[in-house]
């Protein structure tokens, strides 16, 4: 049993009267402690729930994320704009992902994009990242950290996965499943960035609360540029049936938060959201976009590609935004990269 750590738990787990918060150092510490094992799985499915009911505060998120980048594997920088995707890693089990399509988007216009997830997880046990990469032909999951540099270097596409590139935090999951409920390494999904450069973060959110949380969170990371919205499923994908709420930032530029809300039904998309029925289902569904086959994912994807590609400055307007990623889908561009990845993949491999 480690004494330490006792302390920190006690200092969370005092009840409402009684605890207090982390300072950021400690969380690091106690960080550091679960993952590399000094604390006793007792400790740590105690300090789980515990912080769950406290419910974390930015300074001890950050001190979660200052050992994710101690110990975490990350990519180094690569020029031109970086893009960070953050997604829930227990995945989607209700609505069908368009997260690859627009990832796949952004990389034929020229920006890179870095995901990162692992297998389905607790408590949702949905589709995961790496999952949808597979039936699409593209396995991650057995390459190293060098080999992934270099499919994002030579494509523009990464997936950091955590089975793999951090086995420590990989050790957490099955608590996810003990406790029946997400620990606060569920919301550090979200915002981490497995990169060391600058890079503009795209994460979702669901409550209202995370989102004021992350808007003071990541310019105390020195994130400069990021996007955060009330996405499907905690995903960063825009929903067809509802105004999608967004927040961009640009820090470095103008020091202003943005909020837009912008709905697919007033730019002429019909279409819903395509219900999640199976995972043969969802991956097909997705493939038929990529191959340019119309759909009942088609208007999503290309409002969700339309939509990023604005908000990143690739297009100069909404309007346009949409029509440059339906070009990129009917002119087989999104296709190309997809085979371009899979060749890269075919020689590492071989």
């Amino acid at each position: 049993m480690s004494h330490q750590f006792r302390e920190f738990l006690k200092k969370i787990g005092g009840g409402t009267n009684t605890s207090k918060n982390l300072t950021r150092v400690e969380s690091a510490i106690a960080t550091q402690m679960i993952f590399e094992g000094v604390a006793t799985p007792a400790q740590i499915g105690a300090f789980l729930v515990a912080h769950r009911i406290k419910r974390p505060t930015c300074q001890e998120l950050l001190g979660i994320l200052d050992t994710y980048d101690l110990l975490g594997g990350r990519l180094v920088a690569v020029p031109g704009e970086v893009v960070i995707v953050g997604n829930p890693y227990d995945g989607r089990s209700r609505t069908v992902p368009v997260t690859v399509i627009t990832a796949l988007i952004l990389a034929s216009s020229g920006v890179s994009v870095i995901m990162h997830g692992g297998d389905s997880m607790p408590t949702k046990y949905g589709l995961p990242l790496v999952k949808i990469w597979q039936g699409l032909g593209l396995d991650f999951s057995k390459l190293t950290i060098l080999q992934i540099q270099k499919v994002l270097e030579e494509t523009g596409i990464a997936l950091v996965y955590q089975p793999k590139h951090f086995p420590l935090a990989q050790r957490i999951v099955p608590y996810r499943d003990e406790i029946g409920k997400r620990p606060p390494f569920a919301t550090i999904e979200l915002v981490w960035a497995p990169y060391q450069g600058q890079a503009h973060v795209l994460a979702g959110f669901v409550h209202p609360p995370t989102e004021r949380l992350f808007e003071e969170l990541l310019p105390l990371r020195n994130i400069e540029n990021f996007t955060i919205c009330r996405g499907l499923e905690g995903s960063i994908d825009l929903s067809m049936n509802r105004p999608a709420y967004t927040r961009t930032a640009n820090l470095g530029k103008d020091n202003v938060i943005e909020k837009c809300i912008v709905s697919a039904k007033e730019y002429g998309f019909l279409a819903g959201d395509v219900a999640f029925e199976s995972e043969i289902q969802a991956i097909e569904e997705i493939k038929l976009v990529i191959f340019n086959r119309s759909n009942a994912l088609w208007d999503s994807s290309v409002f969700n590609g339309g939509f990023y590609l604005w908000r990143l400055g690739l297009s100069k307007d909404l309007e346009s935004g949409f029509i440059q990623a339906e070009n990129l889908l009917k002119h087989n561009i999104v296709q190309q990269k997809l085979d371009q990845i899979q060749t890269i993949l075919k020689k590492i491999y071989a």
